[in-house]
């Protein structure tokens, strides 16, 4: 690398490691923990690349992004920050940032964007109006580098016109992303609109449900739900969306190109909506964000009026540790049950084993069956949670628990059985499709298409 870097941060080690391995790489070094002489610098002409820390002790690094950019036109700015969330990206985008990093960082990684930056322009102005104000309430948090990744597409594509598609397993929050999108693109004082199937079955009803959205945006959650008569007017919706043409989203769970080859989701459809396909990751990609996910579900239960609650370190590494095959959805009504049921401000170890390890009919059924009575059969599997409590009693809330857990692989087993047609699956329950996608969505039930061979 050949050029000189500004570095600006009120952490000693970090100012000495950068130093040190931008020196090596061949590049001039200027550090400081001030960001006055940080603007005295860049106003002096010095530096070919800015990397600035967020929170300074004389002010915001974000902040000074603007006057930057007035002072030194194209000089980029690799923002590094310990405020890993979404909207740090996204403010990080708004005020022109070159790019952006979480703390801790990976050096190596940091040096190829340094040199990247060294050797190109800046990247272009990426986000919309008053997006900096807006509050740092959002759900999205995590820093490990699949979700910085997830953030800076969400910054490059909130404001485009182009249909998003948004995949994922079940619980990892995509409707949670195609809604923040809404929140923070230049449609947001407009309406967001999720369509329902129902919506869809009239001649007259993609016009009215355009009307509904009023240039907003309209989102078709788990688009392979949809009939093929649905799937078909949708079609021709995006074609002809009229003088007050929505933003187009859908989500899915499904392998979609496997989805177009089983005629679950037609081709044509398939092709309008991939403009710009966002993949959301399974918490097991993102196990690290774990404890910082179980800590923000605490602290928003307790904003919301419920108990004030914390984990301890043990805790934190087997929520850390733990299969999440619900994802975040799974884990945030785990945390929120412990936070309720806990009988001490700090989550005991004991209590999270209780939720997690003996989950009633989680683990197959063993021993003998023969003409044993389904009710026989739960009996005995109750006893044995029971008894695994040893002199203590299970955790309160019992009696839903045990409906919930009995409710579960019940829906499961129905929608293994019916190759994950949900139609089907909810005929067979004797329940309403609308009512059997809403549980899936409440328990974490994760549905696999498939053809059904018999």
């Amino acid at each position: 690398m050949d050029g000189t870097v500004l570095v600006a941060d009120d952490d000693r080690t970090i100012r000495t490691v950068l130093t040190q391995a931008l020196t090596r790489a061949g590049c001039k070094v200027h550090a400081t923990s001030s960001l006055t002489t940080l603007m005295r610098w860049v106003g002096e002409g010095k530096g070919d690349v800015v990397i600035s820390d967020v929170v300074m002790p004389d002010g915001n690094g974000l902040e000074m992004l603007p006057k930057i950019a007035q002072d030194r036109p194209g000089l980029p700015v690799i923002v590094i920050s310990a405020q890993n969330t979404i909207m740090t990206a996204i403010k990080a985008a708004e005020a022109e940032a070159y790019d952006y990093l979480p703390k801790p960082f990976d050096l190596p990684d940091l040096m190829k964007r340094t040199a990247k930056a060294l050797s190109q322009k800046p990247a272009a102005r990426l986000s919309g109006d008053d997006v900096a104000d807006r509050p740092e309430d959002l759900p999205l948090i995590g820093r490990t580098e699949v979700m910085q990744a997830l953030y800076r597409v969400v910054a490059r594509v909130m404001n485009a016109d182009l249909p998003i598609l948004i995949t994922g397993e079940s619980g990892t929050g995509k409707s949670l992303i195609a809604n923040t999108i809404h929140e923070l693109s230049d449609r947001r004082t407009l309406p967001f609109v999720i369509a329902e199937e129902s919506d869809l079955t009239e001649i007259e009803g993609p016009a009215k449900l355009l009307d509904r959205a009023k240039g907003g945006t309209i989102l078709f959650d788990e688009i392979t739900d949809f009939s093929d008569p649905a799937q078909a007017r949708i079609v021709r919706m995006m074609d002809n969306p009229g003088d007050r043409a929505p933003r187009f989203m859908a989500t899915s769970q499904s392998n979609l190109e496997a989805s177009v080859e089983a005629g679950d989701l037609r081709q044509d459809l398939y092709y309008r909506l991939d403009g710009t396909p966002i993949h959301v990751p399974p918490l097991r990609e993102r196990v690290e964000d774990i404890p910082l996910l179980a800590e923000h579900f605490l602290t928003r239960a307790e904003i919301e009026g419920g108990p004030k609650r914390w984990l301890s370190d043990a805790v934190r590494e087997k929520l850390r540790t733990h299969s999440w095959p619900g994802n975040v959805r799974q884990l945030e009504n785990v945390v929120r049950r412990l936070g309720l049921t806990s009988r001490s401000e700090e989550i005991s170890a004991s209590e999270v084993d209780a939720v997690l390890v003996p989950q009633v009919g989680s683990a197959p059924i063993s021993g003998e069956v023969g003409n044993e009575k389904l009710s026989e059969s739960v009996a005995r599997h109750l006893r044995r949670y029971f008894d695994l409590h040893g002199d203590m009693l299970p955790p309160p809330g019992l009696y839903s628990r045990v409906l919930r857990e009995l409710e579960i692989p019940l829906i499961e087993i129905a929608l293994e059985a019916t190759g994950g047609n949900q139609a089907k699956c909810a005929d067979l329950l004797g329940i309403n499709r609308n009512t059997l996608r809403k549980k899936i969505t409440d328990l974490d039930i994760e549905v696999t298409r498939r053809r059904k061979l018999m």
